[in-house]
């Protein structure tokens, strides 16, 4: 009976909304692999984020607040809503300001920054990361072990080691790569419910268009 009582309580944590801003442990930097995306949704939604023109690779799908078990979403905060030149200026590395917005309300309101400040440091961390050139060289789709694209990461962020990152997948393909970083956007262990590596050996990997 306790042990199903915390599992309740420890889904509740996870899944609750509007917590105190500012009031988390560290960051996940989540990088999505546009040509995923785009197979899966935005090219039914026709974004221009799927435009051969947009040359996009790993994508800031967000910076997120995390606690170690659980984390913080839609939090109540003071700070004013960005305004539409503000996401407009985040697609370049995001995609689309749509995102950008979603990303602020449902992410940012947890930091305790302001809209400026939440992706000022959104870039940085983003810019701190470096994306291996590797996967921009492809030409055709490939299947591979999610692991490699692990292995990639790793070689390229040399600070970097195998409990801080985590690939991710969806319906057969890569899907994410996810690093836990400080607030100070430092490399850090992450914590038991982010470090959920996918263990496909033949995981779909599409080219940049």
């Amino acid at each position: 009976m306790r042990a199903f009582v915390l599992f309740l309580f420890s889904a509740v944590a996870a899944f609750a909304e509007g917590e105190r801003a500012g009031d988390f442990d560290y960051y996940v930097l989540a990088l999505s692999w546009s040509p995923t995306w785009c197979a899966l949704e935005g090219d039914d939604r026709g974004s221009p984020q799927c435009d051969a023109s947009a040359d996009h690779g790993w994508v800031l799908h967000g910076l997120w607040p995390q606690y170690h078990r659980g984390w913080p979403s839609h939090c109540k905060t003071a700070h004013r809503p960005p305004s539409r030149r503000m996401t407009g200026e985040m697609a370049d590395i995001m995609g689309t300001s749509g995102l950008a917005w979603y990303q602020w309300k449902k992410h940012g309101s947890c930091t305790g920054l302001s809209a400026p400040e939440y992706y000022d440091l959104s870039r940085q961390a983003y810019d701190s990361v470096t994306r291996p050139d590797v996967f921009r060289k492809l030409s055709a789709p490939v299947k591979l072990p999610a692991s490699v694209v692990e292995e990639a990461f790793l070689k390229a962020n040399p600070g970097l080691t195998p409990d801080m990152v985590t690939i991710t997948c969806r319906e057969g393909r890569i899907q994410e790569a996810r690093l836990c970083l400080s607030k100070e956007l430092e490399p850090v262990p992450c914590g038991r419910d982010t470090v959920r590596d996918c263990r496909m050996k033949d995981a779909l990997f599409a080219p940049i268009r």
